[in-house]
């Protein structure tokens, strides 16, 4: 079969290849650092005619750009989540789908609590008074203790989880909510589930471990919002659509919400293609007011925003392109595994 790796990072192709080569030798593979996007891959001359393609979340595997790969009977995402996927079409095409159910439970948990700790101990515009002024103000760097504060989780699966015995270990309160509870993980680690309306009362700090589903779409939104208190703060290292951004937005600006630390965004394909927007001025498909309240967020104080890296350690990445292969590998020998549609 012909199959083709998209959206790989240069540090990774190495370890790739090397896997490629002990486990895909019979196949033709094919390695790019783009990603598959109306604005990358596929242009005109490019190869088309693979039977497996492997992407990231980057990518925009949409109707449009599928239907550009005419021999395409597998997608292998190179991620948990595939909202970036057209799973409808790829189906009404006979095109199965797989993701990666786990790779980095503690990875994305222990930056969860490096978001946490940079925003309540001020840190980025700490880094910046010094780098800027070579001084630094105490008083506009006075932070808050993790320790004693009400940790709100939303979501406690495996992320979730590993956050709850860090946030436990800082000895903070927890109250999670989830729709599926582990009373005997709660009985253990000694906290309790709650309704999301005491739980959004109730927190010095949420922060969201769900997948972007129709129901969790907006969780966070102005009603969401009102229920908390002006110093609470919400971190997010789920997906962007979890949090209603003009919200979010006009929370902060009328100092109802003491900050935010944001992985990801709404609209966040559309702030990494930015430059070609500006080059073509079509937004089409994309919500301008959502990309603009994006900009407003990344120069506010109070918000510290990283670009979806949460996920981003040797050791996940490698967890990662391991059971993609195996992804393929097990579709080749039609028996295939982690199937999301």
């Amino acid at each position: 079969m012909k199959i083709g790796f998209f959206g790989i990072l240069p540090k990774d192709e190495a370890y790739l290849k090397a896997q490629i080569q002990e486990e895909l030798k019979e196949h033709e593979v094919k390695v790019f650092n783009q990603g598959v996007n109306p604005t990358s891959y596929p242009k005109e001359g490019d190869e088309t005619d693979f039977d497996i393609i492997s992407t990231f979340v980057a990518s925009d595997l949409s109707k449009e750009e599928i239907a550009k790969f005419p021999n395409l009977k597998f997608i292998a995402t190179q991620s948990t989540g595939y909202d970036h996927i057209d799973l409808e079409f790829a189906k009404k095409h006979d095109i199965q789908v797989s993701n990666v159910p786990e790779y980095g439970s503690h990875t994305v948990a222990e930056f969860t609590f490096a978001l946490m700790l940079g925003l309540a101990r001020k840190l980025p515009s700490a880094y910046e008074q010094i780098r800027e002024t070579g001084s630094f103000n105490p008083e506009k760097l006075r932070g808050v203790d993790l320790f004693a504060k009400t940790l709100g989780v939303i979501g406690t699966g495996k992320i979730g989880q590993n956050v709850i015995r860090i946030a436990r270990g800082l000895e903070m309160k927890v109250l999670a909510y989830d729709v599926a509870q582990d009373e005997s993980f709660a009985a253990t680690q000694g906290f309790k589930y709650c309704s999301l309306d005491e739980l959004f009362s109730q927190a010095d700090i949420i922060t969201l471990h769900v997948p972007c589903l129709e129901s969790t779409t907006h969780m966070i939104d102005a009603k969401a919002l009102e229920k908390m208190k002006p110093t609470t703060m919400i971190i997010n290292t789920s997906r962007g659509p979890i949090i209603d951004t003009e919200a979010l937005l006009k929370a902060l600006q009328d100092k109802k919400l003491a900050g935010a630390a944001l992985d990801v965004l709404e609209e966040e394909s559309a702030a990494r293609d930015e430059a070609n927007f500006l080059i073509r001025g079509d937004f089409e498909g994309h919500d301008l007011k959502d990309i603009i309240a994006n900009h407003i967020l990344i120069d506010m104080e109070n918000v510290l925003v990283t670009p979806h890296i949460a996920y981003n350690t040797d050791e996940a990445t490698h967890r990662i392109l391991d059971t993609t292969i195996k992804n393929i590998q097990s579709f080749i020998a039609d028996e295939p595994i982690n199937i999301v549609n």
